[in-house]
């Protein structure tokens, strides 16, 4: 049989620890959240980016009919 005290410090122990794991994984929420924005934030500004390069090239393509000048 185990003796009362041992019983509460491992009670203790595993309060102690499941405590830590909720404080990790808080964490690690707000880190993958932040992640997140982040990468949206990305994901506008490239779409933006790839808008602005498609209508430079179709505005500033070489004359129909001519070659670009490095043939």
């Amino acid at each position: 049989m185990s003796s009362m005290p041992d019983i509460s410090a491992r009670l203790e122990a595993l309060e102690t620890h499941a405590a830590h794991q909720g404080e990790v994984v808080e964490a690690l929420n707000a880190t993958v959240t932040a992640q997140w924005a982040a990468i949206d934030a990305l994901r506008r500004q490239m779409g933006a980016l790839v808008e602005r390069l498609e209508a430079t090239e179709t505005r500033d393509g070489p004359p129909a009919g001519q070659r670009p000048p490095h043939y």
